[in-house]
């Protein structure tokens, strides 16, 4: 299997619960840090509306270096990654190798037009 091409600056966030004073919480995003990735589009986008607004969505997958279970640096779903205002939430990780050196993130993209 041929090494990526990791060539992208992203940077990966995790949702955390803050406290709203009144025994709720608003979640914000916090940086665990910055990863080289490479980066490819999967197939087609799509656009779906939602009342008034437009919705487009493209799918990419994103590869990074492996990183160990419970690491903070190991992208899990739900997180997502962060380049300039663009974000790309993180669906699903898989190894993308047998010894794990490399990890496969399949995100998407969704931008309001």
């Amino acid at each position: 299997m041929k090494a990526p091409h990791l060539n992208r600056k992203l940077v990966l966030e995790a949702p955390m619960r803050v406290a709203d004073g009144a025994g709720g919480y608003t979640e914000s995003w916090a940086a665990q840090g910055t990863l080289w990735v490479e980066m490819t589009v999967r197939g087609t986008g799509a656009e779906r509306q939602i009342g008034e607004a437009s919705i487009s969505r493209a799918s990419y997958r994103i590869v990074v270096r492996g990183a160990p279970e419970g690491s903070s640096m190991r992208p899990a779903p739900d997180q997502r990654f962060r380049e300039g205002g663009r974000l790309f939430v993180i669906r699903a990780v898989a190894e993308r190798d047998p010894g794990g050196q490399y990890l496969t993130c399949f995100a998407d993209e969704e931008v309001a037009a």
